[in-house]
């Protein structure tokens, strides 16, 4: 791996800080992954629900796109793992890698390591490195170490950011509800989830899981990318290495120079060592045989370093720095808080000397005394009080008490109105007589409750109990006759206007009716 090609500045970074470098990865190079993104998940997408549609299952293709996720990353992981080398691939480019790029190791993310919870750290071991299977191996147990713990909370979070992203998409579609509908639609879109929930709703729901992939998992991948960049970098220096390889370029280039320098020098300094090695005899014999006291030969710098020329105050000051560097020693400063023992100073007692002194200490006791004596007699108060209204306020508090209705009951309360279970023999007359009596919403159930009982028997189904009308309209496109179908329609809406809206029909409307469902459904007169 060429590691002096980087883009990035490798250094020891946190486990956080990695993932934030893979996420501007990501952004620095978001054109050149979010294109062959859309170019391959979007057919793939229509082709499994149109499959799931054929198949009456819309649960299989969102199933089958969450499954499919390892191989939609490596997508992101392409672009970011070149482009991190300075060489960003083009969209053509990128698609074309997918096809022959990573099976080897996408086989068992697609398998056993689907559900590894480390799957972004550990995926470009596999399909970025390469090796036999027993060196993946060890290299996904060597690089996960120290980073295995933060990969499983990246996969964690960036799940419940695609819940959330899903949860927000469903949200926004009853922001657009007038305030006044949202009860009603409320209780329709809870209608439509089960057995025979229409195809519009599941493909919405799969398009919105679509989506929400299509925003974090390039992230998810990236994040993954900058934890891997960061072990190794921990693991092999290669800041360090960078470092070395960058130093050695610039004395390189300063050799030439240096060679220079040399050749210029050589003449001058040739003679000068040598008289300086001519006289260094003298010197030493001198030394030797005066009786001032020699200087000994393993005092000298010359005679550990040879006779060349050694500037000791620049080598002191360089130890001296060496040894100042916070990484070499093992001495470390430590601070902690420490509570300290405070005597307790003791107030002076306050001298009354001053002329009146005792007669204002005296009137001070006296004030206080009363207002001691004045609390007691509220505390006293409260307490009568309560105990003169405890009839009152302790069945409250213990739960015992009964609430005295002052009001009426509504009229809907009083007029609580439910479908009959079993039907009269005489359905027209008796809605008729119903209506005649004043109760016009008892004769419209009663002429709904029939209605049901006509669907079932005429489409040959059996209606759930508690079923709605959006339900029993639902349920009605299997009756064959499309008279029979209409007349249901308009029996559902005649039977919500009035339970709902408050909407009666007219003595005309309501007879009109009544006709009709003597004619079509053939009920007795």
């Amino acid at each position: 791996m060429r590691i002096d090609q980087l883009d990035v500045v490798l250094r020891a970074r946190s486990q956080w800080e990695a993932m934030e470098l893979g996420n501007a990865l990501v952004r620095r190079h978001a054109a050149a992954i979010w294109k062959p993104w859309l170019l391959l998940t979007l057919p793939v997408f229509v082709l499994l629900n149109l499959a799931g549609w054929w198949l009456d299952a819309f649960w299989l293709p969102a199933l089958l796109m969450w499954w499919l996720k390892p191989a939609f990353e490596r997508i992101p992981l392409y672009v970011i793992s070149r482009g991190a080398f300075g060489a960003v691939p083009g969209t053509a480019d990128t698609l074309r890698a997918q096809w022959r790029w990573g099976w080897r190791g996408l086989l068992a993310y697609l398998g056993w390591r689907r559900l590894s919870p480390a799957r972004s750290l550990l995926m470009p071991v596999d399909l970025l490195e390469g090796g036999d299977a027993g060196q993946r191996r060890l290299r996904r147990r060597v690089l996960g170490g120290a980073a295995y713990g933060h990969a499983a909370l990246l996969t964690l979070v960036c799940w419940h950011f695609e819940m959330m992203l899903q949860l927000a998409g469903i949200a926004l579609v009853f922001m657009f509800v007038p305030l006044d509908s949202l009860p009603e639609s409320l209780r329709i879109a809870l209608s439509l989830i089960g057995s025979d929930t229409p195809a519009w709703v599941w493909l919405g729901f799969n398009l919105l899981a679509w989506a929400a992939m299509t925003v974090i998992g390039p992230f998810y991948s990236g994040a993954g990318f900058g934890l891997y960049l960061n072990r190794r970098t921990q693991l092999e220096a290669w800041d360090v290495e960078i470092a070395f390889r960058r130093l050695r370029e610039r004395l390189a280039r300063a050799v030439p120079l240096l060679l220079l320098v040399a050749l210029a020098f050589a003449p001058w300094s040739l003679p000068v060592h040598a008289q300086e090695a001519g006289n260094a005899a003298p010197v030493e014999h001198a030394n030797h045989k005066g009786s001032t006291g020699p200087v000994p030969a393993a005092a000298t710098p010359e005679a550990i370093f040879g006779p060349s020329q050694v500037d000791t105050a620049g080598f002191r000051q360089a130890a001296a720095r060496a040894y100042e560097d916070p990484q070499l020693g093992a001495k470390h400063m430590v601070c902690r808080w420490e509570r300290r023992a405070v005597e307790e100073k003791q107030k002076p007692a306050r001298d009354w000397d001053f002329p009146g002194g005792e007669l204002l200490g005296a009137l001070v006791k006296l004030l206080a005394l009363l207002s001691e004596g004045f609390l007691w007699i509220v505390v006293g108060a409260l307490l009568l009080a309560l105990a003169l209204t405890a009839r009152w306020w302790l069945p409250w508090l213990r739960g015992s008490g009964r609430r005295r209705r002052h009001e009426a009951e509504s009229d809907v309360a009083q007029h609580e109105l439910q479908l009959p279970d079993t039907l009269p023999p005489d359905i027209l007359a008796s809605a008729r007589r119903l209506w005649q009596d004043g109760r016009p919403r008892h004769a419209l159930a009663l002429l709904y409750r029939a209605s049901l009982d006509e669907l079932a028997r005429r489409a040959d189904i059996v209606l759930p109990p508690g079923s709605t009308e959006a339900q029993c309209l639902r349920a009605s496109r299997r009756m064959p006759q499309e008279a029979d179908r209409r007349l249901f329609a308009r029996m559902v809406r005649t039977w919500q206007y009035a339970a709902y809206a408050g909407r009666l029909p007219s003595d005309d409307e309501f007879q009109a009716l009544l006709d009709d469902l003597r004619q079509q459904y053939g009920w007795p007169a």
